[in-house]
């Protein structure tokens, strides 16, 4: 009984010791290279796990591709996909009318431009990543060339996962958007949310751009980063579980649809029944709340209060 008990105190002493091991993991990717060589230099000198995605007909999309690629960087191509709203296009810009043929020809071209990409994300895309139709087109195409597909969520009801069904393409999604607002202290706060997420879901995704503001902010916070935070490459996150992004204006060029609250007052609610049984947990965060709600606990803090004062020398 009494080795029972030393085992299970040296358990909980270890899980309590290691609360602070990793908790989440953070992917952020930086969009829109091509255009701004010197703010797009100083991301290239961030830790390799930072992602960039190029825009393929950016006139520096080629060099940039293969600095970032050089320095051990992901690559993305930063394809444009047409939004609901009026606004100048790039050139190739994916419209759900398109022909297969036409979005294959654009995908090709693309995969071209930006060499040693590994996967993909939409530029804009609100009228076409709502589009069943025209997603499927999409991924199609990506399957021929081992492609993975990064939904930047720029309209809450995105068909990439559905559209991906059967194909072998791999979809995740972005969590948060860092610099709608570039205001520094908004910067800062959108960071900080995307860490809270990846610790609550074990992952998060951050999409910034280049701009002044948003260099300034990670070459800041990325010197400080939380020790229960590992920057990984979005590639890494391909097998994790997927859960709603978080809606933010600006960039998302056309926001999700916000939810109101019921009413305090609704009467007759009903609790619906599970269409299909709920994903399994990964295990990686199964440990992490477990060791999470262990170190908060009362008896864990007891323990560790006794445990110091077992160690502390003997006068």
């Amino acid at each position: 009984m009494l080795r029972f008990r030393s085992t299970i105190f040296a358990v909980t002493v270890s899980l309590m010791l290691n609360a602070n091991a990793v908790a989440g993991k953070l992917a952020i990717v930086i969009d829109d290279f091509g255009y701004r060589p010197h703010q797009e230099n100083q991301v290239i000198a961030f830790p390799a796990p930072i992602s960039i995605a190029v825009l393929p007909n950016a006139p520096h999309a080629r060099d940039m591709a293969n600095k970032a690629w050089g320095a051990g960087h992901e690559v993305l191509i930063h394809l444009p996909m047409a939004p609901l709203s009026k606004q100048p296009l790039e050139k190739d810009t994916l419209r759900p009318e398109m022909s297969s043929a036409e979005i294959e020809r654009i995908i090709h071209d693309a995969v071209q431009k930006v060499p040693h990409a590994t996967g993909l994300n939409n530029h804009m895309g609100s009228a076409m990543t709502s589009s069943l139709f025209g997603m499927q087109k999409v991924m199609q195409a990506l399957k021929n060339y081992r492609l993975y597909f990064l939904d930047s969520v720029t309209i809450g009801n995105s068909q990439a996962t559905r559209a991906a069904a059967g194909t072998g393409v791999k979809v995740i999604k972005r969590k948060v958007f860092l610099d709608d607002n570039q205001n520094e202290a908004a910067v800062r706060q959108q960071y900080d949310r995307a860490i809270a997420l990846a610790r609550r879901n074990g992952s998060a995704i951050a999409i910034g751009h280049p701009h002044p503001t948003t260099v300034r902010v990670l070459q800041q916070e990325l010197r400080r980063l939380p020790s229960d935070i590992t920057l990984v490459r979005p590639s890494s996150l391909l097998n994790e579980p997927q859960h709603a992004a978080a809606s933010t204006p600006g960039y998302a060029d056309a926001a999700p649809p916000a939810h109101k609250p019921l009413s305090p007052t609704a009467q007759n609610l009903h609790i619906c029944k599970l269409r299909r049984r709920p994903a399994p947990v990964n295990a990686d965060r199964f440990f992490s709340v477990l060791q999470e709600s262990m170190a908060q606990s009362t008896l864990v803090k007891y323990l560790q209060l006794q445990w110091q004062g077992w160690n502390q020398p003997r006068s």
